[in-house]
């Protein structure tokens, strides 16, 4: 069976595996995002690659990567918060240095597609995807067909406005968003370093911390409200690490039943079942496909 290395690359965290092309991971492990230095960035991905025994016998790289990537070419406009990516071609970049092909798609995009294929959304043709991480995104499945947007923007949530023109859904519904209010409440400086997890169990306890959890949910439910009046999907599937807390699909869905009109718009709103391994897992699901694409082009031109 064919084995690929695959990349989630995000804000904080680069997660990494090796994985069987039927999705299976063999082997994970993640490092902290360099996110000031082009040239190292593009050498921890090198290194990484070539830490894996296994080289000789992988057939590609498969890169999730937030931001407006252009999945036919590689380039990233403006790959979110990796601002070092702004302007690149991340595909051409590690093709040169690792002589293997590499192939990227957008985050959220990754995430749905994961969905699609081997999770939730197996027997959905509308469904989508929202990504709960250092920003907020997603994928939109419509009529069996992943929906990119003309300039590959489709699924970018986390622009919506909540409250007032500043607050977008990333800046008060994310989990930098959580973890950025939780340091206020209790005065922590900001360089030290928090986890939602930790937010979670401290809100367990303490009832301040628990009322700013539920302040978080309902903004992240106005976005999850607006995206079922607008497309009127099969489904909603929430991912992202922090969605793996124990209650948080319930606490969403309690909240969704608050707000008057959701009764008239109501559709099943459930977890990723990939979570935190969707970005690596869909990644490598496109790499497939577009190499798939590919082959039958050059086929037909024989």
């Amino acid at each position: 069976m064919n084995k690929y290395i695959a990349f989630d690359i995000g804000g904080t965290q680069v997660k990494h595996g090796l994985l069987l092309e039927n999705g299976s991971i063999l082997s994970k492990g993640s490092y902290d995002t360099p996110s000031t230095s082009l040239e190292m960035f593009i050498e921890k991905m090198v290194n990484t690659v070539k830490y894996y025994p296994e080289i000789t016998s992988v057939n590609g790289v498969a890169i999730s990567l937030p931001g407006y990537i252009n999945p036919h070419t590689g380039y990233s406009e403006r790959a979110g918060a990796i601002s070092v990516l702004d302007g690149q071609n991340l595909k051409i970049l590690l093709e040169t240095a690792i002589s293997l092909p590499v192939e990227i798609e957008n985050d959220g995009n990754c995430a749905a597609i994961a969905e699609k294929i081997s999770g939730n959304a197996k027997n959905c043709t509308d469904f989508i995807c929202v990504t709960v991480g250092t920003g907020i995104g997603g994928g939109i499945f419509i009529d069996g067909k992943l929906v990119h947007g003309h300039s590959f923007r489709g699924g970018e949530f986390g622009f919506m406005i909540t409250e007032s023109t500043e607050n977008v859904l990333n800046n008060n519904a994310s989990t930098t968003a959580l973890i950025k209010s939780y340091k206020k409440l209790k005065g922590i400086n900001e360089t030290k370093k928090v986890d939602g997890e930790t937010i979670f169990l401290k809100a367990a306890k303490d009832s301040s911390v628990r009322r700013l959890v539920e302040r978080w949910v309902k903004i992240l439910c106005y976005g999850i409200y607006n995206l079922a009046a607008t497309l009127n999907p099969q489904k909603i599937l929430i991912g992202g690490g922090v969605l793996g807390q124990e209650g948080l699909i319930k606490m969403i869905n309690n909240q969704l039943d608050r707000l008057y009109w959701w009764k008239d718009i109501k559709i099943p709103v459930e977890s990723c079942k990939h979570q935190n391994d969707a970005g690596m897992i869909g990644a490598l699901y496109h790499f497939q496909q577009k190499q798939q694409r590919e082959s039958n082009t050059r086929e037909q031109d024989i």
